[in-house]
């Protein structure tokens, strides 16, 4: 069977960037990844971009033009979910052999903001300040910790693991540790989220490189099959993104159909998942997402928290990199750079953060306004037909 393979990835690290350009963030990117998979930009066959802020075709003027389709995706903080989602419908319908996902954006300072206007909903919502993202995240951490019995520091605990993640990780932008007590005395933002539990605005990108796998091994031995990538949209009973509720039981959200979805395509359940990457706008969301995604049961992350079982050298080792709350969130470009995470620990090649135990399954985890979530199950390339 010629699988998907996932032959290349690169990223541009994280952080303050000013006066840089999303295209020059997004060509760093891609080099990266071609200097990966031993490739030429001309070998490169059709590419998507995902950004929330730039259109990055900008970026073929740079790279060479050499007349590839080019298509720009904008699905919120699941834009690079689903620009790889794109990348690989086009290689499995025969559009392609090889196709280019790539993320990139650099956001102003301050808070992410939305526009009640652009997703057409009750003119009210925004009027009430509603639409700030750190208020409605915490409106959300406060309804699910309360119904489940998780205390906040549970939450605490989780930013403590990022930072601590992220001071090992190269391209990070936060990279100094920070103690409990410093996350749980910072300046409260919208309670019961304090600053250093949320993730802030800034600047970077990634890029991924798919292909067919008898194509991928002419340029790499060490290949990461793409097991499955699914992306789902909320359905008419849930209202997640943008309101003080949760994923209601008459309709899972997305993020749980998207999960199941993938490890049905995959073949394989949680439990057979080595390395995670979740997103994480804030630590209480990333506690939400164990459950929604089919690793915990509602109210079972305290437990898992405090077992140090999410941690490195844990049984299920979440965030390696320190998640968007050490690298920060270029919505364009999370999605890839936790590809590349999962990539870099599946061949073996994470450092300081590296997983034991020669980990051979990861999951990635996007979730994006107004309620998209997109899922890939990756693993380690073993040889074979």
């Amino acid at each position: 069977m010629d699988e998907l393979c996932i032959v290349g990835v690169g990223l541009h690290p994280f952080g303050r960037h000013d006066g840089k350009s999303i295209g020059e963030i997004a060509v760093a990117a891609v080099n990266g990844a071609l200097d990966d998979a031993g490739m030429n930009w001309k070998d490169i066959q059709l590419a998507y971009g995902a950004s929330l802020e730039g259109l990055l075709d900008t970026t073929v003027a740079q790279l060479g033009q050499t007349g590839i389709s080019f298509i720009n995706v904008r699905n919120g903080c699941a834009s690079a979910g689903s620009a790889l989602f794109a990348a690989a419908t086009a290689i499995e319908a025969g559009r392609c052999d090889i196709a280019l996902a790539v993320g990139a954006d650099n956001h102003e300072r301050g808070a992410f903001r939305t526009d009640p206007r652009a997703w057409n909903i009750w003119s009210w919502y925004g009027e009430m300040g509603f639409l700030v993202a750190p208020q409605f995240f915490a409106m959300k951490t406060q309804r699910y910790f309360h119904e489940h019995g998780i205390p906040i520091e549970t939450a605490m605990r989780v930013a403590e693991r990022a930072f601590r993640n992220g001071s090992i990780t190269p391209h990070a932008w936060r990279r100094e540790p920070l103690s409990l007590e410093t996350i749980a005395t910072s300046p409260m933002v919208c309670h019961p989220l304090r600053k250093y539990m949320l993730t802030n605005p800034c600047a970077g990108g990634g890029a991924v490189i798919l292909a067919r796998e008898s194509v991928a091994r002419r340029f790499t031995d060490q290949p990461v099959r793409l097991k499955a990538v699914s992306i789902k949209t909320r359905g008419e009973d849930t209202f997640e993104v943008s309101a003080p509720s949760i994923a209601l039981d008459v309709k899972p959200g997305p993020t749980v159909r998207a999960s199941q979805e993938a490890f049905e395509t995959a073949g394989i359940g949680p439990e057979d998942i080595d390395v995670v990457q979740l997103q994480d706008t804030d630590s209480g969301t990333e506690i939400i997402h164990y459950a929604e995604c089919g690793f915990c049961e509602p109210g079972e992350q305290v437990e898992l928290v405090e077992s140090g079982a999410t941690e490195i050298g844990g049984r299920l080792p979440i965030n390696t990199d320190g998640g968007l709350l050490a690298n920060g969130e270029p919505v364009g470009a999370s999605g890839m750079r936790q590809v590349y995470e999962v990539v870099q620990q599946l061949r073996g090649r994470a450092g300081k953060r590296q997983v034991p135990g020669n980990p051979r399954t990861g999951f990635t985890h996007v979730y994006g306004g107004p309620g998209v979530s997109a899922v890939t199950i990756l693993e380690r390339y073993s040889g074979g037909s």
